[in-house]
């Protein structure tokens, strides 16, 4: 008794360590996924571990993401992940089939599993009531060749939800209520747990808007029960064999606790630049809208899309709106087209773009300069979309619709149409021509790599002492998307490193790479939430690439956290946050006694020889992590206890 659901899941794949606050745990990882951005560089780590066969009990690889063929690039990246899936017996997702986190809660998800995942947006597979973690992908790499994966044991956030949603309200409206309140900082730490009465009044597609954007509060994941909810779900995709009934506890025990009823959630926006940068929606209307896209793993389900056909229908898109619409996967796609709402999309004037991830992850559909686009996206970071001086407000598909159709930013409170009601099919469309299954006799196949496939870095062992000038100072919530910049022009080179680094820290800057191959090795000063986004391991291996050796931060954000111990690079943080004011770039620094200071849970020193003087720094991890650090990363320490 007095068990969360999540403590629940753990215990039930526990291997190793004790569930207690702050201990460190192992745990069997049931399945994996991975996408095509950062899948290059997971395949390329798995290749180098030497491993025959995975040990999860099913593992996927995605293409969703880089699906624009501009050139050989991305075709040579998915002719490589589609052989090294064959090679180790990964299922493998053809272009044009579907987001990774959509297709994987149709056809592939199951309550009480954990999953990992190389893409921050793992944590969607929690409105399935699994435990979806959100992973660097060296991680997911050695997740597929151990079918395990380490993690401190994290706290639990319960969030009560009660009552039941207003008409033109949408889960959308509620996880961005719930941004309002607990900020982008807020879920740092936990797993956000749901329950009460609201719950039955979400379906799963609904509480997988929710979990996904969890990812947005930093949560390490969040997850919802499983119930009849989810069985019916389950039934719709044949797969009811799939369900079981996992609840928490009645006297479960959580160690911190937000309520929210759901009756007094009102159609919300999230304004730039900043998913939690949340209004009421009534507050701000009537601003012009040039551009609207929806889709993306948040909201492109067969209800979401259903939702807009029915408000879209025998109407036309105002003439001063671009409207694009990605659905979440092929199934949804042909079921939309055999029932007509496709139809009803491209009568209304939107252009209906493959299933993919499309325009979420700056893959084009870039607005025009200075255009204010809404988007029922996860993520509206400056320049994420593609243009940089562009205004994107996160918005639900009903506030997307009725806002496609009147030209501005508009309540649909307010809006005089019928609330569209969604007749679900008995069965969905469950067609598998878009999978690769692997063949059980792999004896001999070989993986194909393009020209466009670079070696990734590998970190030399850690020293005693390391002195470096300081390349960048950054402010607070600094995003992977500013460490690591992803846009259609740079998403072909996610294997390619050396072409990447040209662009580090673009959004800031434009001369990172420069002053680092002329400096050789060098630091980062960050604020607080260093690294909040996405779970590109790129943000740590591009660093690592130009010879960063330590990133000294205010705090940082779980993922990049992970992937720079991962790459060799310490993650430290002053002691005393106002001895950030006193570094500036260019000062030349002088980390001294690491090895030792590591060893025995020391405050590092760092002397700033530049204005002479010293202060503390310190590293907040396990001792694994030391380990890991000590080795010059993830890859060189599993190679050396082989």
């Amino acid at each position: 008794m007095n068990k969360s659901l999540t403590y629940k899941i753990l215990e039930n794949n526990l291997i190793s360590g004790e569930l207690k606050p702050n201990s460190e745990i192992t745990v069997k990882v049931n399945q994996t996924l991975t996408q095509d951005s950062t899948g290059t560089m997971v395949y390329l780590q798995l290749e180098a571990m030497n491993i025959k066969n995975i040990k999860t009990d099913l593992s996927v690889a995605y293409i969703d993401h880089n699906t624009l063929q501009a050139g050989f690039e991305n075709a040579d990246d998915h002719e490589f992940i589609k052989t090294a899936a064959a090679k180790y017996g990964i299922i493998y997702s053809k272009p044009g089939n579907g987001i990774c986190h959509q297709l994987h809660l149709e056809r592939f998800g199951k309550p009480g599993t954990i999953l990992l995942g190389s893409d921050s947006h793992t944590p969607t597979a929690g409105g399935l009531a699994m435990i979806g973690i959100g992973a660097g992908g060296l991680d997911v790499a050695v997740a597929m060749a151990t079918g395990t994966y380490t993690l401190e044991v994290p706290k639990v956030m319960n969030i009560e939800l009660n009552g039941k949603l207003k008409s033109w309200v949408s889960a959308k409206d509620v996880i961005l209520y719930i941004l309002k309140k607990l900020t982008v900082k807020g879920g740092v730490g936990y797993v956000i747990e749901y329950t009460g009465s609201g719950v039955e009044e979400l379906s799963l597609t609904d509480r997988a808007t929710i979990t996904n954007m969890g990812a947005e509060l930093g949560a390490t994941t969040s997850i919802f029960p499983s119930n009849g909810n989810t069985l019916d779900f389950l039934t719709r995709q044949d797969r009811k064999e799939d369900y079981k009934e996992i609840l928490a506890d009645e006297d479960a025990f959580y160690d911190k606790k937000l309520i929210v009823n759901l009756d007094e959630v009102i159609p919300m926006a999230a304004m730039p630049h900043s998913p939690d940068n949340v209004v009421n929606i009534k507050n701000i209307e009537n601003i012009k809208v040039d551009q609207i896209a929806i889709g993306s793993c948040t909201n492109s389900s067969y209800t979401d899309l259903m939702k807009v056909a029915s408000i879209l229908k025998g109407k036309r898109v105002h003439p001063n709106v671009s409207l694009v619409i990605s659905p979440g996967s092929s199934n949804i796609l042909k079921m939309m087209s055999d029932n007509g709402a496709l139809g009803d999309l491209i009568s209304a004037g939107a252009r209906i773009l493959e299933a993919s991830c499309g325009p979420c992850i700056g893959m084009g559909q870039a607005p025009k300069s200075k255009a204010v686009s809404l988007r029922t996206f996860n993520r509206n970071f400056k320049g994420r979309c593609g243009t940089n001086d562009a205004d994107v407000y996160l918005v639900s598909p009903e506030t997307a619709a009725i806002s496609a159709l009147t030209g501005c930013l508009t309540d649909p409170l307010k809006f005089g149409l019928d609330f569209p009601k969604i007749i679900l099919p008995k069965r969905f469309e469950v067609s598998k021509n878009y999978f690769i299954y692997p063949f059980q006799d792999r004896e001999g196949l070989e993986v194909v790599m393009g020209p466009n496939i670079k070696p990734f870095p590998l970190n030399k062992r850690l020293v005693e002492t390391i002195e470096a000038p300081i390349l960048l100072k950054t402010n607070d919530n600094v995003t992977t998307d500013d460490i690591m910049p992803s846009n259609a022009k740079l998403l072909p080179f996610r294997s390619n490193i050396p072409e990447l680094s040209k662009y580090c820290f673009g959004t800031l800057t434009d001369e990172f790479h420069i002053k680092a191959k002329v400096a050789k090795k060098g630091i980062v000063v960050g604020g607080d939430n260093y690294g909040q986004g996405s779970s590109r391991e790129h943000a740590a291996l591009v660093p690592l690439y130009l010879g960063v050796k330590a990133i000294i931060a205010k705090s940082f954000a779980r993922i990049h956290k992970a992937n720079l111990i991962n790459s060799g690079i310490l993650p430290l943080v002053f002691k005393e946050k106002s001895d950030y004011e006193r570094f500036d770039e260019t000062d030349v620094v002088i980390l001294n006694k690491l090895i030792d200071s590591l060893e025995l849970g020391k405050e590092i020193e760092i002397f700033n020889k530049t204005k002479a003087f010293s202060c503390s720094v310190i590293f907040r991890g396990s001792s694994r992590d030391i380990e890991l650090l000590k080795s010059g990363g993830y890859l060189n320490y599993v190679k050396k206890i082989k």
